[in-house]
């Protein structure tokens, strides 16, 4: 090869590859005549008779019988105007393939292999052989078609070739599926090696083997590639195989030895390999630049001028990388080579970060530097001061006790600013900081403490619905499948209001603003509504009465899992509302919330009931059940609310009143089936042993549609597990608004899942379930739990978001709460260190008193399990804390034993600390009990 740019100077070895892709080309060509030969004698029946007709007929006859290896030699005789010719029957049969059904598959695909190979030899321009080649339909991942496909385009310009090649290899799947092509079209036109992410990674997958080094050394590619596969935000997964580095296909090592060698520039390794670790990502996506860094390791003067980007990695980066950067910055400093501000300037980033064993490291580093540098004091100890608002109490203390032995070094302004930042300092090391800063710290004593709870949430309400086609139709394409069950429900009611007002032209702007076509397609609405979707088809007449019909009678099966229930409930609702919509039975929604928690005033219910009765109209069934089940019922108001609903004189009226004047919420139960004792077993799983039971309520399976009559007690009280995905669980409250105990036992099963397995995004319904009205009982508690204990992160946020607004409201039952999760602790569904994060959160707001209050019926089960509970420790740490802070004080049974052990180890170090706490008389009582 005799490229420029990138391959300049690597001509020899590109020849070589050039004069053998060139000698496998023409053998193929050789095989390819020869199989013509024989199968013109042979195979004209059923092939379109390959020896018969003009040469172009006897091209799309063998394409059409998917003769792959036919088609170069059919090509060859062809002139431009011929091969211009065929391209028009190539495109239609490429049209007519598309719609080929599963049956023909394997036709199927052996005709698309000939299209492939034909289609390149016809086509004339770069830009339209670059297209057709990467087709997703024709798309060849057979390296014997990129065979082919370089036999055909042999005889093409190497300028041709080269813009083919940049074409393909700058379409990442393409790159990816098309590799040995384009590195056949860049050897032969001598072009500059496409160093795109698609083609590298299709590279590193072709040269990974057992005789990576040696390959890499071959490879004329290989400086040019590896630069790039060092720079790509996701790293390729050859790169990142966990073998280790004597391993002969582990590319770090393989890597150093070419930097070794001279193949690769060191240089540039290294200031790739620093560049992508500053960039972050994922852990996985750093691993490879992080170990080749290690091991072609930057010498001193690349390590000293480089200090600012190791300071960013030590802040920002993942524990791996800024793991890495510290110990290159201990270094430094232990040569002398960082200044003290420099030095604090990273302290400041390290104590920020939660990982202690960084943390420790960087308080060691810091007293080191002291002890040598005794005048760096004034600059580095307001940097340690930051860790005085660490989690972890005993890094606090380090932290405290390196200030101390440095102090009096200080001026007495670095003195006060350290003072003031000893008031982030746990309790428990205050009467240390006193002695260490004095009257600057006493004038906080006795100051009572005060619980922080957020303030209780207000019920927003509704607005209006759409009032203009426009308006309606903008909030139909944003929010026709939204997650805000409020926002939702208004753009249904203006659906259904302006369909009667002016059908016609909202019709016009249906058909305009969304793709309409396949809404008529038998299948489409099958299994999901697709939010309004469904309500626009019937809209548009696309759907047929028995559909409709089948769709809105729809019930549950008595094996039915109760998400696909509550889910049910609104595709009744569009089901009826598609078959409504525009006539005169439905002039608009009675079940509309006008709280965002998808409540309604009883007394706008009974308006709205007035309106229908006054214009003679029936309500259709599903949406007066969802009313029904979204009025409020426990109030002042709906007892007047009943007369009046009463007085109307209609049937919806008196079962409006009489709904109302039970005022009994939906009932459950909820119990737990024994765990098995193999784990393998499903009882072994929390998720598997939850059973529900639905109270019995004959008013609502005799008069309520089909599909909310599981709410009666229709289903099987039995534990299942879920297998399908429902994305309808924003709107599960806001069905019953009002029930949410009711809704909490329902979704108990997805958020075990959540605790118990590795399921994420399930505590969605927690923030609902919070706001919403109704009485909270176990149900509640458990779903609260169940979030806790959640693996996800934001799941638990969740859950500590629900547990403030529960505590807000006056609803929390931390007793309940803390029996709850005890025995999920104990018998391992929730792990300690998962909830220890949640309640460490929840108090860091301010509600230490709250989450002790959790905590006090919890510590005692956890202390006398038979097991030891692992990571009992981090929870016995925030209770120590949120004691400390709140000065409760009592006895917790067990504490007193687990703390005269005479241990180092954390649990007890913890025990210790919190039954000190709980002795201490308390300065003053709390001005809020919990």
């Amino acid at each position: 090869m005799t490229g420029s740019g990138a391959m300049t100077g690597s001509g020899g070895g590109a020849a070589v590859a050039n004069g053998l892709v060139n000698r496998v080309v023409d053998s193929m060509r050789a095989k390819v005549r020869s199989a013509v030969v024989r199968g013109a004698g042979n195979d004209t029946e059923g092939t379109g008779g390959t020896e018969e007709g003009t040469p172009v007929e006897r091209l799309l006859a063998a394409v059409r019988a998917g003769r792959a290896h036919q088609v170069p030699a059919l090509l060859e005789p062809l002139d431009a105007a011929a091969r211009k010719s065929a391209l028009g029957p190539l495109k239609s049969l490429r049209s007519e393939v598309r719609g080929w059904d599963w049956k023909r598959w394997n036709e199927a695909t052996a005709v698309r292999r000939a299209l492939y190979v034909a289609g390149a030899g016809c086509q004339t321009g770069a830009a339209a052989t670059a297209t057709w080649l990467g087709g997703r339909d024709l798309l060849s991942r057979r390296s014997q078609d990129g065979v082919l496909v370089l036999s055909v385009l042999a005889d093409r310009d190497p300028a041709w070739a080269a813009d083919v090649a940049q074409r393909l290899a700058a379409r990442p799947a393409v790159a990816e599926d098309s590799y040995g092509l384009i590195r056949g079209l860049v050897e032969r036109s001598g072009c500059a090696v496409p160093a795109t992410d698609g083609y590298v990674l299709a590279w590193t997958r072709e040269i990974t083997d057992g005789r990576l080094l040696a390959r890499l050394r071959e490879d004329t590619h290989t400086r040019v590639l590896v630069p790039h596969a060092l720079a790509m935000s996701e790293t390729p997964d050859r790169l990142t195989w966990s073998v280790g580095p004597e391993a002969p296909t582990h590319w770090p090592t393989a890597l150093a030895t070419l930097v070794a060698e001279g193949v690769l520039d060191r240089a540039q390794v290294v200031d790739l390999c620093v560049s992508r670790l500053l960039r972050g990502g994922r852990a996985r996506d750093l691993r490879f630049p992080l170990e080749v860094l290690r091991l072609v390791e930057p010498d001193a003067a690349e390590r000293r001028e480089r200090v600012p980007d190791w300071i960013g990695m030590t802040a920002d980066a993942p524990s791996p990388v800024a793991g890495y950067a510290q110990e290159v910055l201990a270094g430094l400093a232990a040569e002398g080579a960082l200044s003290a501000g420099t030095l604090a300037e990273m302290t400041g980033g390290v104590l920020f970060r939660t990982e202690k064993k960084l943390v420790r490291a960087q308080l060691t580093l810091v007293g080191k530097v002291l002890t040598r540098e005794p005048g760096a004091a004034e600059e580095l100890l307001p940097a340690v001061a930051e860790a005085f608002g660490h989690e972890d109490t005993t890094i606090q203390e380090r932290a405290l006790k390196l200030v101390g032995r440095h102090a009096g070094r200080v001026d007495a302004s670095v003195r006060r600013e350290l003072a003031e930042q000893a008031g982030l300092l746990s309790p428990v090391h205050r009467p240390a900081a006193v002695a260490l800063f004095g009257a600057d710290l006493e004038a906080e004593a006795g100051v009572p403490y005060e619980e922080i709870l957020p303030p209780v949430p207000e019920r927003e309400p509704v607005a209006p619905p759409a009032t203009t086609v426009e308006e309606l139709v903008e909030e139909l394409v944003t929010r026709g499948r939204s997650d805000d069950p409020a926002a939702f429900e208004r753009t249904l009611d203006g659906l259904v209001r302006l369909a009667r007002r002016d059908r016609a032209g909202l019709e016009a702007a249906v058909r305009e603003a969304f793709p309409t076509e396949h809404w008529a397609h038998e299948h489409y609405f099958s299994h999901y509504t697709h939010g309004a979707e469904v309500v626009l088809a019937g809209l548009l007449g696309l759907l047929p009465a028995r559909r409709l019909e089948s769709g809105r009678a729809k019930g549950n099966d008595r094996k039915a899992c109760h998400h696909e229930a509550l889910s049910g409930i609104l595709d009744a609702r569009l089901w009826e509302m598609a078959a409504l919509v525009g006539s005169e039975a439905l002039p608009f929604l009675l079940a509309t919330p006008t709280l965002h928690t998808g409540e309604i005033d009883p007394e706008v219910l009974v308006e709205r009931l007035r309106a229908y009765g006054d214009a003679g109209v029936e309500p259709a069934p599903a949406d007066l059940a969802q009313a029904l089940l979204r009025v409020g019922r426990t109030t002042a108001a709906a007892a007047e609310a009943a007369e009046r609903a009463g007085a109307l004189g209609t049937a919806a009226g008196r079962r409006l009143a009489a709904w109302l004047r039970t005022r009994e919420p939906l009932g459950t139960r909820v119990r737990f089936s024994p765990r098995g004792k193999d784990r393998n077993s499903q009882k072994w799983w929390l998720t598997d042993r939850i059973v529900v039971e639905i109270d019995e309520r004959a008013v609502v399976r005799e008069e309520f549609p089909a599909a909310f009559r599981w709410l009666g007690g229709e289903l099987q009280a039995t534990p299942r597990r879920c297998y399908h995905w429902v994305d309808t669980r924003a709107h599960w409250s806001a069905a019953l608004p009002v029930d949410r105990e009711f809704v909490a036992a329902c979704v108990l099963s997805s958020l075990a899942s959540g605790a118990d397995g590795d399921q994420r995004g399930l505590a969605e319904p927690l923030t609902a379930l919070a706001e919403a009205g109704g009485p909270v009982g176990r149900a509640v508690h458990l779903a609260l739990a169940f979030g806790l204990g959640c693996q996800d992160a934001d799941d638990r946020l969740r859950a500590v978001d629900a547990l403030l607004v529960l505590a807000s409201r006056g609803d929390l039952d931390a007793r309940l709460l803390g029996t709850e999760l005890a025995w999920l602790v104990v018998e391992g569904s929730v792990k300690p260190n998962r909830l220890a994060d949640a309640l460490r959160t929840t108090a860091a707001t301010g509600a230490y008193g709250t989450v002790w209050a959790v905590l006090e019926p919890l510590l005692p089960e956890l202390l006398g399990a038979e097991k030891p509970v692992r990571g009992l420790g981090e929870v016995l740490a925030v209770a120590a804390d949120c004691v400390e802070r709140c000065r409760a004080t009592g006895e917790v049974a067990g504490l007193d034993a687990l703390a005269s052990a005479r241990s180092s180890a954390q649990f007890v170090v913890q025990a210790k600390r919190l039954s000190g706490a709980l002795r201490r008389e308390a300065d003053q009582p709390l001005t809020e009990t919990v």
